[in-house]
């Protein structure tokens, strides 16, 4: 059977067509915020096979092959690599209303031609031609195909960016590849993780961190060092955003007692972390950078599996902590000393979306078009419906036209068609509004919002 994706997919009215074709289709992508390895792109990873490339670490997947029913050992356990691809397989079979039937057709066609619908008879014959194909269709290759321009990966403060600077010196390659600042680790102060990331600080900037004085001088160290290296955006995972006012005394008294591993008060963390983000942002604005909280994770639940398999390996959820208090107080002592950088907020509970929109409303200025930006739906949320709500939420209480775009989140090479996914969606949305009557039919102010949603609102946002 042959795949149900045509060039009309996802595009439902005469304007959404002509927005996508003509003005969409062919622009490049921008991936502000994706979790690919530079040295897998450095050193051009070449995968073994199909399961390789597709599910070996792709936690999306492994959650839908349990909902199946499908054991951890055709999962994450010593299977053979095929027998765990057929089992995926049976899945997709059954995937209609999940978004990864769409992702899973589209990679299949874009990157390999497979017009077919994946099941668990078409499985092998699959299987073997893109293991044929992969022989030569390497990280670099599949980056290459897929139109992208810039890729922003997410890294530790200690990190040595290695891997970045080997990119920037090869002129083989026609890509930017760089940096972002991921410092979660040095504000999530009740982790029992603290303070051996402190020690790791310590030997990467060659001094000891005994006061918070001397972290505050080494996350500049290393803000500045990142800098150097094109790093232009920094990224925050504010499971649950936490604020409460502090004294740099305070705070200096309750980061002595985490290195001496005495126990905190939750009052004390809250403090601790609203300090810490507050002085991160202020050195963000200092190098025009731009910060991304990404709000709303309820991660490892499973306990059990979090300690048989670790981190990101498929049991996280939604929370449903309360934002909009501790935000607000957050981003308003930023912007009390004018020291509010450029912000994207990124909500995982699409309850909260309107909260983070009129709360992004209410601290927009500087004469930056779109200065505080509501992120694209993300995670749990990349689906039709998610993306929609996104746009028409931000629509209704914001400026879409303004909007940065999509982006991946992912650990994989094969994810760039989930730009494509958005743009198509993207243009139905304006085009269906258009149709109903509710804006006017000019192609020249549309194909122009199209375009810089998709990609220019990005490129001069970012600094990029």
């Amino acid at each position: 059977m042959k795949t149900f994706i045509n060039e009309n997919f996802l595009l439902h009215n005469k304007v959404a067509k002509k927005l996508f074709h003509d003005f969409a289709k062919e622009l490049p992508i921008i991936d502000y915020h994706c979790h690919l390895n530079p040295k897998d792109i450095y050193e051009d990873l070449k995968f073994k096979n199909l399961y390789d490339a597709w599910l070996s670490g792709d936690h999306y997947k492994w959650r839908l092959m349990r909902a199946n029913g499908v054991s951890e050992n055709y999962i994450t356990g010593d299977e053979c690599d095929f027998e765990k691809f057929k089992k995926w397989a049976e899945v997709v079979e059954i995937l209609i209303g999940n978004p990864l039937y769409h992702w899973t057709h589209f990679e299949l066609k874009r990157y390999f031609g497979i017009d077919e619908i994946l099941s668990s008879k078409t499985a092998k014959e699959i299987y073997d031609r893109v293991n044929e194909q992969l022989e030569t269709l390497t990280a670099r290759k599949l980056i290459e195909q897929s139109n992208v321009e810039v890729i922003c990966t997410t890294d530790d403060p200690i990190d040595d960016l290695k891997y970045h600077e080997l990119l920037e010196k090869d002129t083989t390659l026609n890509i930017k590849v760089l940096p972002a600042f991921r410092p979660d680790k040095a504000i999530n102060i009740n982790e029992h993780t603290f303070n051996g990331w402190i020690h790791a600080l310590e030997n990467v900037v060659g001094y000891e961190i005994h006061s918070l004085k001397n972290l505050e001088k080494a996350l500049r160290e290393r803000i500045d060092f990142f800098h150097q290296h094109g790093a232009r955006l920094s990224d925050h995972a504010l499971d649950v955003v936490e604020f409460e006012e502090a004294t740099m005394e305070e705070v200096s008294e309750i980061f002595s007692k985490a290195i001496n591993n005495e126990t905190l008060t939750p009052t004390e963390v809250r403090k601790y972390k609203g300090y810490m983000l507050i002085f991160l942002g202020k050195e963000y604005r200092k190098n025009d950078w731009v910060q991304q909280y990404h709000i709303g994770a309820l991660r490892n639940v499973s306990k059990r599996m979090y300690e048989k398999l670790g981190p990101d390996t498929g049991f996280d959820c939604i929370n449903d902590d309360k934002i909009a208090k501790p935000l607000s107080e957050l981003l308003n002592a930023l912007d009390e000393t004018d020291d509010l950088p450029k912000t994207i907020l990124y909500t995982l509970n699409p309850r909260d979306f309107e909260v983070a929109i009129t709360l992004m409303q209410s601290f927009q200025g500087d004469g930056i078009p779109g200065k505080i930006q509501f992120g694209s739906a993300w995670w749990f949320l990349d689906t039709i419906d998610g993306m929609t709500k996104q746009l028409k939420a931000l629509g209704n209480n914001g400026i879409l036209a303004r909007f940065v775009g999509m982006l991946t989140d992912s650990r994989s090479f094969l994810s760039y068609p989930r730009h494509e996914y958005f743009r198509r969606l993207l243009c139905n949305m304006i085009g269906e509004q258009v149709t109903l009557g509710y804006f006017p039919l000019d192609y020249e102010l549309l194909g122009k919002m199209v375009k810089d949603i998709s990609y220019r609102n990005a490129k001069k946002y970012f600094n990029l």
